[in-house]
């Protein structure tokens, strides 16, 4: 958490800085299209692997000058897992899934490493960092009987009664730190493409509805029925008289991540504003 902590406060510093720094400003809109996929106990360590699904989003950029500029994000991606995809033999007798719809919005600051400006003959490519605060919204879902189906109502780990996760459920809105990488370079004048991947801290450890103790499945049958029960604990291949009740389920020591890379295609809208001269 602390390297996170510094690596917000350089951004910031940058960003204030910046502003004291302006020659001119200008504005872009554009398209974000890229893949979206989640870190988390079903895909533990898994960067672009065959659960990475296609994410869309709008961009809208402000310029303070060639070096420093904030966006907004609006970007609807999906996520997927599954146990039986795992090298763990623990994982795919678990036999857990988990898919997902993602709607993220977030502010971020940039700092491209290079003078850029879209329309400049000067500016050809610069790389960039970027890192700022966002919110999202998911609601995983889990395979049943061919079917998939909302797991949050099902308290798959006792939520709501005595003994379980927690009193209350999980939030489906949630907030995220993003930060990441990317290049962008002059497509054509006026014209900017970036390529981009962007990590997401999150603060929940409910992305996949996994996160702590299997609950006794025979509470849930009666609390919240048989598809409760049974999406608390689909394990394989163990012993009838074998119970899991109270073994861990996940890993409570992490939180999840959620990821989006791709291209980002942007035009400038106004020729911008001239402001105090700079030399860089």
């Amino acid at each position: 958490m602390k390297k996170h902590f510094f690596i917000i406060a350089f951004i910031l510093l940058s960003v204030i800085s910046g502003f004291g720094q302006r020659t001119k400003t200008s504005n872009e809109i554009g398209l974000f299209l890229g893949g979206c996929y989640y870190i988390g106990d079903l895909n533990p360590n898994g960067h672009f692997n065959q659960f990475t699904k296609p994410a869309l989003g709008l961009v809208f950029r402000h310029n303070f000058n060639p070096r420093f500029a904030w966006r907004a994000n609006a970007i609807y991606g999906h996520y997927e897992a599954h146990d039986s995809y795992s090298k763990s033999a623990w994982q795919r007798q678990r036999n857990l899934s988990v898919r997902s719809q993602i709607i993220e919005v977030s502010v971020q600051g940039e700092f491209n490493f290079q003078n850029f400006e879209l329309g400049s003959d000067k500016s050809k490519l610069s790389p960039y960092i970027f890192m700022g605060l966002g919110a999202f919204y998911f609601n995983p879902q889990g395979e049943y009987e061919g079917e998939w189906d909302d797991l949050r109502p099902l308290c798959t780990e006792g939520q709501g009664l005595a003994g379980g996760a927690s009193k209350n459920k999980y939030r489906r809105l949630q907030i995220s730190v993003p930060f990441g990488v990317g290049v962008k370079a002059m497509f054509s004048k006026g014209i900017g493409i970036g390529f981009e991947w962007g990590m997401r801290k999150t603060f929940t450890d409910y992305m996949d509805d996994v996160s702590k103790r299997y609950y006794d499945p025979q509470a849930l049958l009666i609390a919240n029925g048989k598809q409760s029960a049974y999406m608390s604990d689909p394990s394989i291949g163990t012993d009838p008289l074998y119970t899991n009740v109270g073994k861990e389920r996940g890993n409570r020591t992490t939180k999840d991540w959620y990821n989006f890379f791709g291209i980002v295609l942007t035009i400038k809208i106004n020729k911008g504003a001239d402001l105090c001269p700079v030399a860089y």
